[in-house]
Protein backbone atom coordinates (compact mmCIF):
# COMPACT_ATOMS: atom_id res chain seq x y z
CA UNK A 1 0.00 0.00 0.00
CA UNK A 2 1.48 3.43 -1.02
CA UNK A 3 1.86 6.12 0.84
CA UNK A 4 -0.31 9.10 1.77
CA UNK A 5 0.66 12.47 2.10
CA UNK A 6 -0.18 16.00 3.05
CA UNK A 7 0.20 17.22 -0.54
CA UNK A 8 -2.42 14.32 -1.37
CA UNK A 9 -4.66 15.20 1.55
CA UNK A 10 -4.50 18.94 0.37
CA UNK A 11 -5.44 17.91 -3.13
CA UNK A 12 -8.91 16.55 -1.97
CA UNK A 13 -9.79 19.81 0.00
CA UNK A 14 -9.01 22.19 -3.27
CA UNK A 15 -11.32 20.34 -5.23
CA UNK A 16 -14.35 20.08 -2.38
CA UNK A 17 -13.72 23.66 -2.01
CA UNK A 18 -13.45 24.89 -5.97
CA UNK A 19 -16.03 22.41 -7.12
CA UNK A 20 -13.65 21.62 -10.34
CA UNK A 21 -10.22 20.06 -10.62
CA UNK A 22 -9.16 22.68 -13.07
CA UNK A 23 -9.83 25.33 -10.44
CA UNK A 24 -8.17 23.34 -7.57
CA UNK A 25 -5.03 22.31 -9.49
CA UNK A 26 -4.70 26.44 -10.19
CA UNK A 27 -4.68 27.10 -6.49
CA UNK A 28 -2.29 23.81 -6.13
CA UNK A 29 0.26 25.38 -8.49
CA UNK A 30 0.11 22.01 -10.51
CA UNK A 31 -1.49 20.72 -13.74
CA UNK A 32 -5.23 19.51 -14.18
CA UNK A 33 -3.48 15.89 -15.23
CA UNK A 34 -0.98 15.70 -12.50
CA UNK A 35 -4.16 16.53 -9.96
CA UNK A 36 -6.16 14.03 -11.52
CA UNK A 37 -3.18 11.47 -10.96
CA UNK A 38 -2.81 12.47 -7.27
CA UNK A 39 -6.45 12.00 -6.75
CA UNK A 40 -6.74 9.13 -8.43
CA UNK A 41 -3.47 7.39 -6.49
CA UNK A 42 -4.77 8.18 -3.63
CA UNK A 43 -8.72 6.48 -4.59
CA UNK A 44 -6.16 3.58 -5.03
CA UNK A 45 -4.40 3.40 -1.26
CA UNK A 46 -8.05 3.80 0.35
CA UNK A 47 -10.18 1.65 -2.13
CA UNK A 48 -12.55 3.99 -2.53
CA UNK A 49 -13.78 7.02 -4.81
CA UNK A 50 -14.06 10.10 -3.04
CA UNK A 51 -15.18 11.97 -5.99
CA UNK A 52 -18.22 11.32 -8.88
CA UNK A 53 -16.46 12.62 -12.19
CA UNK A 54 -18.43 13.41 -15.33
CA UNK A 55 -17.07 15.26 -18.15
CA UNK A 56 -19.18 18.67 -16.45
CA UNK A 57 -19.02 18.42 -12.91
CA UNK A 58 -17.46 16.59 -9.85
CA UNK A 59 -19.11 15.76 -6.67
CA UNK A 60 -17.66 13.86 -3.56
CA UNK A 61 -19.40 10.44 -2.87
CA UNK A 62 -20.50 9.70 0.43
CA UNK A 63 -17.14 8.37 1.45
CA UNK A 64 -15.43 11.35 0.14
CA UNK A 65 -17.90 14.07 2.16
CA UNK A 66 -16.76 11.55 5.14
CA UNK A 67 -13.32 12.00 4.43
CA UNK A 68 -13.05 16.09 3.85
CA UNK A 69 -15.42 16.22 6.67
CA UNK A 70 -12.56 14.54 9.08
CA UNK A 71 -9.26 14.97 7.32
CA UNK A 72 -10.47 18.84 7.56
CA UNK A 73 -9.83 19.90 10.72
CA UNK A 74 -7.08 17.36 11.55
CA UNK A 75 -5.38 18.91 8.33
CA UNK A 76 -6.06 22.64 9.75
CA UNK A 77 -4.36 21.35 13.12
CA UNK A 78 -1.11 19.73 11.06
CA UNK A 79 -1.09 23.48 9.26
CA UNK A 80 -1.36 25.41 12.34
CA UNK A 81 1.58 23.41 14.03
CA UNK A 82 3.40 24.03 10.99
CA UNK A 83 2.53 27.80 11.28
CA UNK A 84 4.14 27.91 14.56
CA UNK A 85 7.10 26.59 13.82
CA UNK A 86 7.48 29.33 10.70
CA UNK A 87 6.42 31.86 13.58
CA UNK A 88 9.90 31.85 15.07
CA UNK A 89 10.92 33.78 11.73
CA UNK A 90 11.67 37.25 12.03
CA UNK A 91 9.42 38.26 9.32
CA UNK A 92 5.96 36.36 9.02
CA UNK A 93 5.59 34.85 5.63
CA UNK A 94 2.96 32.01 3.94
CA UNK A 95 -0.12 32.44 2.62
CA UNK A 96 -4.09 33.78 4.70
CA UNK A 97 -7.09 32.32 3.54
CA UNK A 98 -10.04 34.71 4.05
CA UNK A 99 -14.10 33.60 3.62
CA UNK A 100 -16.04 36.93 3.13
CA UNK A 101 -19.57 37.66 1.95
CA UNK A 102 -19.37 39.83 -1.15
CA UNK A 103 -19.82 43.41 0.35
CA UNK A 104 -18.00 42.06 3.61
CA UNK A 105 -14.94 41.90 0.96
CA UNK A 106 -15.59 45.49 -0.05
CA UNK A 107 -14.99 46.62 3.40
CA UNK A 108 -12.11 44.76 4.50
CA UNK A 109 -9.73 45.13 1.26
CA UNK A 110 -8.97 48.48 2.40
CA UNK A 111 -7.72 49.51 4.82
CA UNK A 112 -7.03 45.84 6.36
CA UNK A 113 -5.66 43.80 3.62
CA UNK A 114 -3.64 46.22 1.40
CA UNK A 115 -2.46 47.89 4.78
CA UNK A 116 -1.67 44.50 5.71
CA UNK A 117 0.50 43.41 2.46
CA UNK A 118 2.64 46.79 2.91
CA UNK A 119 3.28 46.52 6.25
CA UNK A 120 4.39 42.07 5.52
CA UNK A 121 5.91 41.94 1.99
CA UNK A 122 6.54 38.22 2.41
CA UNK A 123 2.63 37.55 3.29
CA UNK A 124 -0.16 36.54 0.50
CA UNK A 125 -4.03 36.87 0.80
CA UNK A 126 -6.03 34.64 -0.39
CA UNK A 127 -9.65 36.48 -0.23
CA UNK A 128 -12.60 34.49 -1.81
CA UNK A 129 -16.31 36.12 -2.20
CA UNK A 130 -19.33 34.34 -1.58
CA UNK A 131 -22.83 34.55 -0.12
CA UNK A 132 -23.15 31.40 1.12
CA UNK A 133 -22.18 31.08 4.81
CA UNK A 134 -19.96 28.38 4.75
CA UNK A 135 -17.60 25.89 7.29
CA UNK A 136 -14.98 27.66 7.12
CA UNK A 137 -12.58 24.54 8.71
CA UNK A 138 -13.79 22.02 6.47
CA UNK A 139 -13.00 24.55 3.15
CA UNK A 140 -9.92 25.23 4.30
CA UNK A 141 -10.07 28.69 5.50
CA UNK A 142 -7.87 30.45 8.02
CA UNK A 143 -10.56 32.67 9.02
CA UNK A 144 -14.29 34.41 7.75
CA UNK A 145 -15.78 37.46 7.86
CA UNK A 146 -19.64 38.42 8.19
CA UNK A 147 -21.98 40.43 9.72
CA UNK A 148 -21.97 39.49 13.48
CA UNK A 149 -25.55 37.71 13.62
CA UNK A 150 -24.05 34.83 11.21
CA UNK A 151 -20.66 33.63 13.07
CA UNK A 152 -21.12 30.45 14.35
CA UNK A 153 -21.23 30.27 18.11
CA UNK A 154 -17.95 28.18 18.07
CA UNK A 155 -15.86 30.97 17.00
CA UNK A 156 -13.54 33.54 17.89
CA UNK A 157 -14.40 36.66 16.92
CA UNK A 158 -12.77 40.34 16.26
CA UNK A 159 -15.22 43.07 15.98
CA UNK A 160 -14.25 45.32 12.78
CA UNK A 161 -15.30 48.54 13.79
CA UNK A 162 -18.50 50.71 12.20
CA UNK A 163 -22.09 49.27 12.86
CA UNK A 164 -23.82 48.14 9.67
CA UNK A 165 -27.25 49.30 8.25
CA UNK A 166 -29.59 48.28 5.58
CA UNK A 167 -30.58 51.28 3.44
CA UNK A 168 -34.23 50.55 1.41
CA UNK A 169 -34.11 52.58 -1.82
CA UNK A 170 -35.63 53.39 -5.56
CA UNK A 171 -34.61 55.58 -8.83
CA UNK A 172 -36.35 58.97 -8.38
CA UNK A 173 -38.07 57.60 -11.89
CA UNK A 174 -39.68 55.12 -9.84
CA UNK A 175 -40.76 57.55 -6.69
CA UNK A 176 -42.09 59.92 -8.96
CA UNK A 177 -44.29 57.24 -11.14
CA UNK A 178 -45.79 55.32 -7.61
CA UNK A 179 -44.75 57.97 -4.83
CA UNK A 180 -43.11 57.12 -1.52
CA UNK A 181 -43.33 54.67 1.15
CA UNK A 182 -43.77 56.26 4.39
CA UNK A 183 -43.84 53.16 6.87
CA UNK A 184 -42.90 50.07 6.35
CA UNK A 185 -46.06 48.47 5.59
CA UNK A 186 -46.41 50.84 2.58
CA UNK A 187 -43.96 48.35 1.20
CA UNK A 188 -46.77 45.77 0.38
CA UNK A 189 -48.24 48.35 -2.26
CA UNK A 190 -45.19 48.54 -3.88
CA UNK A 191 -43.16 46.36 -6.73
CA UNK A 192 -40.14 45.17 -4.79
CA UNK A 193 -37.03 43.52 -5.53
CA UNK A 194 -37.05 40.14 -3.63
CA UNK A 195 -34.01 38.60 -2.12
CA UNK A 196 -33.19 34.35 -2.08
CA UNK A 197 -30.43 34.18 0.62
CA UNK A 198 -28.06 31.47 -0.08
CA UNK A 199 -30.36 28.77 2.02
CA UNK A 200 -32.91 29.59 -0.34
CA UNK A 201 -34.95 31.23 2.24
CA UNK A 202 -36.71 34.21 1.27
CA UNK A 203 -35.27 37.64 2.64
CA UNK A 204 -37.82 39.55 5.03
CA UNK A 205 -36.88 43.13 5.26
CA UNK A 206 -36.43 44.22 8.67
CA UNK A 207 -37.33 47.75 10.42
CA UNK A 208 -37.68 49.38 13.94
CA UNK A 209 -38.24 52.60 15.63
CA UNK A 210 -38.64 53.75 18.64
CA UNK A 211 -39.33 50.09 20.29
CA UNK A 212 -41.66 49.13 17.39
CA UNK A 213 -40.16 46.38 15.31
CA UNK A 214 -41.47 45.06 12.26
CA UNK A 215 -40.58 42.32 9.55
CA UNK A 216 -41.92 42.94 5.88
CA UNK A 217 -42.26 39.96 3.34
CA UNK A 218 -42.06 42.22 0.32
CA UNK A 219 -43.43 41.29 -3.16
CA UNK A 220 -42.67 42.17 -6.57
CA UNK A 221 -42.43 40.42 -10.32
CA UNK A 222 -38.51 39.60 -9.72
CA UNK A 223 -36.46 37.56 -7.47
CA UNK A 224 -32.63 37.55 -7.65
CA UNK A 225 -29.29 36.13 -5.11
CA UNK A 226 -27.09 38.99 -6.10
CA UNK A 227 -26.54 42.38 -5.46
CA UNK A 228 -25.16 44.18 -7.92
CA UNK A 229 -28.33 42.37 -10.03
CA UNK A 230 -30.36 43.93 -7.47
CA UNK A 231 -28.68 47.18 -7.81
CA UNK A 232 -29.34 47.28 -11.45
CA UNK A 233 -32.72 46.77 -11.47
CA UNK A 234 -33.22 49.75 -9.19
CA UNK A 235 -31.41 51.97 -11.25
CA UNK A 236 -33.36 50.78 -14.28
CA UNK A 237 -36.88 51.97 -12.07
CA UNK A 238 -38.08 48.01 -11.96
CA UNK A 239 -38.62 48.36 -7.94
CA UNK A 240 -37.37 49.35 -4.29
CA UNK A 241 -34.83 47.23 -3.19
CA UNK A 242 -32.98 46.74 0.72
CA UNK A 243 -29.36 46.60 0.22
CA UNK A 244 -26.62 47.28 3.08
CA UNK A 245 -25.95 50.62 3.38
CA UNK A 246 -22.14 50.46 2.20
CA UNK A 247 -23.49 48.99 -1.32
CA UNK A 248 -25.52 51.55 -2.97
CA UNK A 249 -24.42 55.13 -0.62
CA UNK A 250 -22.35 56.25 -3.44
CA UNK A 251 -25.92 56.24 -5.40
CA UNK A 252 -27.45 57.70 -2.75
CA UNK A 253 -24.89 60.38 -2.50
CA UNK A 254 -24.93 61.17 -6.13
CA UNK A 255 -28.81 61.10 -6.82
CA UNK A 256 -29.25 57.74 -8.91
CA UNK A 257 -30.64 56.79 -5.94
CA UNK A 258 -33.46 57.85 -3.47
CA UNK A 259 -33.73 56.51 0.19
CA UNK A 260 -36.62 55.87 1.86
CA UNK A 261 -37.84 54.74 5.55
CA UNK A 262 -34.36 55.55 6.91
CA UNK A 263 -35.30 56.52 10.31
CA UNK A 264 -36.84 53.21 10.25
CA UNK A 265 -33.45 51.45 9.83
CA UNK A 266 -31.29 51.62 12.82
CA UNK A 267 -27.75 50.43 12.92
CA UNK A 268 -27.16 46.56 13.96
CA UNK A 269 -23.55 44.95 15.11
CA UNK A 270 -21.31 45.06 12.15
CA UNK A 271 -19.31 42.43 10.30
CA UNK A 272 -16.49 40.05 12.89
CA UNK A 273 -13.74 38.44 11.23
CA UNK A 274 -13.83 35.23 12.96
CA UNK A 275 -11.69 32.11 13.30
CA UNK A 276 -11.23 28.74 15.14
CA UNK A 277 -10.49 28.50 18.43
CA UNK A 278 -7.24 26.23 17.86
CA UNK A 279 -3.86 26.67 20.15
CA UNK A 280 -1.05 27.50 17.77
CA UNK A 281 -1.51 30.17 15.15
CA UNK A 282 0.61 31.51 12.79
CA UNK A 283 3.16 35.01 13.11
CA UNK A 284 1.20 36.01 10.31
CA UNK A 285 -2.54 35.36 10.94
CA UNK A 286 -1.11 36.49 14.39
CA UNK A 287 -0.28 40.17 12.43
CA UNK A 288 -3.52 39.84 10.81
CA UNK A 289 -5.45 39.71 13.60
CA UNK A 290 -3.26 42.36 15.67
CA UNK A 291 -3.87 44.52 12.49
CA UNK A 292 -7.93 43.81 12.31
CA UNK A 293 -7.69 44.96 16.23
CA UNK A 294 -5.59 48.25 15.72
CA UNK A 295 -7.28 49.42 12.57
CA UNK A 296 -10.93 48.75 14.42
CA UNK A 297 -9.74 50.75 17.62
CA UNK A 298 -9.35 53.52 15.20
CA UNK A 299 -12.66 52.87 13.40
CA UNK A 300 -14.02 53.34 16.58
CA UNK A 301 -12.72 56.36 17.72
CA UNK A 302 -14.13 58.68 14.44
Amino acid sequence: MGRTGLNDLEAVIAISRRGTFRAAAIDLGMSTTALSHTIGRLETVLGVRLFNRTTRSVSLTDAGRLFVEQVGPALQDIQGALGTVRSHRETPSGTIRINAAPFAAREIISPLVFEFLRRYPDMNVDLVTEGRLVDIVAQGFDMGVRVAGLVPTDMITVPLGRPQRYAIVGSPHYFRAHGKPLVPPDLLNHQCIRVRLPDGTMFRWRFEKDGEAAQIDVRGALTLDETSLARAAVLEGIGIACFMEQSVISDIEEGRLVRVLEDWTPPFPGLCLYYPGRRNLSAGLRAFLALARELAKVGGRR
